[in-house]
């Protein structure tokens, strides 16, 4: 397990039709480091956004799509996405409000 500090785990947020409509239940989806745990998900979600109390996160490991350049063949790096449900009375992410 790698050692990751809280504001290394959240590497971008992920702005989708999909990931906008779960918005509106509190859910937020965020692309992560590939060896963040759930509960380091969700210690730098309430760290680095003031006033948010997660209810819970789901992750999902996703493979790297296979890509041509004329005759050779690769992937492309595998990446992590969690999706965030914050409480009730928890606050907005702010990122997403000019959205």
């Amino acid at each position: 397990m790698a050692d990751l500090k809280y504001y290394d785990v959240i590497i971008e947020p992920i702005v989708t039709e999909k990931s906008m409509n779960f918005m509106s239940d509190k859910k937020y989806t965020f692309k992560v480091h590939t060896e963040a745990t759930k509960s380091q998900i969700k210690e730098a979600v309430e760290k680095m956004f003031d006033g948010t109390k997660v209810a819970k996160v789901n992750t999902m490991n996703m493979g790297g799509k296979m890509r041509r350049r004329g005759n050779q063949v690769g992937r492309t790096a595998k990446s992590k996405k969690a999706i965030v449900q914050l409480t009730e009375d928890s606050a907005e992410i702010e990122i997403f409000s000019g959205l």
